[in-house]
């Protein structure tokens, strides 16, 4: 299947199946999560006109040209008295603009006389330097519609309209296991023909990155009651998200166990790496097995299962974003899939790291992006390819 008919499907299932339950949160525990409802704004920001600038302000159509008194002067956080015919007022960045006054002029276009008059040297114009009421939000206007993912700017413009705390869609519970009798987690001794689980680390600490709550299920043997098992336990999880186990063969246990006990939707995709990648559902709980090879997972994962996650919690915009930049490097020969390569920018051009084996997890380390070549593509140097940069994918 391509990759985009398989995204496509994938967003689809995760359209009918999102998460609803929110929970209220203070301000300051919301960073990376799904705002469940829209912000609106119950007041005007600013709440007054105010001076964008260090200076004076003064109502033009009462000026002449004739050097000013000063009348007043109006700190940030002060109430001002109005405006006196025929004088100026000081006024500082952030004030609140005297009632009758139309300008402010900055302080560097004046000159203060010996008799604490003031004289303007330029030209000025009716609204100058004012920050008018409303001029970023007004009341009843929505400033963050549900589904954005908060960081923190969005914390910092739901503080400046007085919140405290927001609804949030609560955390999608993700079940990850590790498949395959050659795993051994960190730090045990290793085994003849075993090897450490990586998969594990990378998707524990990037679905928490994605404000998952990880539930950590281990490592399956290459067992069918095994699989079945332990699939069984895991009923109260939003996805069940599994590495390993799902290539063509005699130990594909998780797609037996889809295929026995629920629904195999996705099988195969025309992605490199990252071919054999399965989604389904397993007694009505989605599951996701990504192929067991480092570099797969992370490909697989970036592209496909996060986006899923993303949409599951209401957000609209889940692909990232991608830019076209000039290949730094030669790719000869076509190749029938969508590729995606471990690469980053030098020079303003993409080059890709020596051994784009699936199995080379230091590929991604080295690299600070994700280079498309599309299907049937061969590549000269400065050709356009797509590029995709990791930050992109990791938050």
């Amino acid at each position: 299947m391509p990759v985009e008919a398989a995204l496509e499907r994938l967003l689809e299932m995760a359209d009918a199946s999102r998460i609803v339950e929110c929970e209220y949160l203070p301000l300051a525990q919301v960073e990376g999560r799904v705002l469940a409802q829209d912000l609106v704004s119950t007041l005007d920001l600013p709440p007054w006109p105010n001076s964008a600038m260090d200076g004076y302000a003064l109502n033009l159509p009462d000026w002449e040209g004739e050097p000013l008194p000063v009348s007043q002067k109006v700190f940030a956080g002060q109430s001002p008295a109005p405006l006196e015919p025929g004088t100026c007022a000081r006024i500082f960045t952030g004030a609140p603009l005297p009632a009758g006054a139309d300008c402010v002029e900055m302080q560097e276009n004046v000159e203060v006389q010996a008799d604490g008059r003031v004289r303007f040297t330029e030209p000025m114009r009716a609204g100058q330097h004012i920050r008018p009421q409303g001029q970023e939000t007004t009341v009843g206007e929505v400033v963050l519609q549900a589904g954005t993912r908060l960081g923190p700017i969005e914390q910092g413009l739901a503080a400046s309209l007085g919140c405290a705390a927001l609804n949030v869609v609560r955390k999608p519970r993700v079940a990850v296991l590790s498949t395959g009798d050659e795993l051994v987690e960190p730090g045990q001794a290793l085994g003849p023909g075993q090897i450490y689980n990586s998969n594990r680390v990378v998707l524990c600490s990037w679905l928490q990155r994605l404000g998952c709550e990880v539930i950590d299920a281990g490592i399956l043997p290459d067992d069918l009651d095994a699989t079945r098992s332990r699939l069984g336990e895991l009923q109260k999880v939003d996805l069940i998200l599994s590495t390993g186990g799902v290539s063509v063969g005699e130990a594909d246990f998780l797609g037996i166990a889809l295929r026995e006990e629920g629904e195999l939707a996705l099988w195969k995709l025309a992605i490199k790496p990252g071919k054999p990648l399965t989604f389904g559902h397993f007694r009505n709980v989605p599951v996701i097995g990504l192929p067991g090879n480092p570099a797969s997972t992370l490909v697989t994962f970036a592209l496909l299962t996060r986006p899923y996650l993303l949409r599951r919690l209401g957000v609209e915009a889940v692909e990232p974003l991608r830019f076209a930049v000039p290949a730094g490097f030669v790719w000869p020969v076509a190749g029938s899939r969508r590729e995606y390569l471990r690469g980053r920018l030098e020079q303003g051009r993409a080059i890709i790291y020596r051994n784009q084996s699936s199995g080379v997890l230091r590929s991604a380390a080295w690299a600070d992006g994700l280079v498309e070549v599309r299907e049937g593509s061969t590549l000269i140097e400065g050709d356009e390819v797509s590029f995709i940069a990791l930050s992109e994918l990791l938050g």
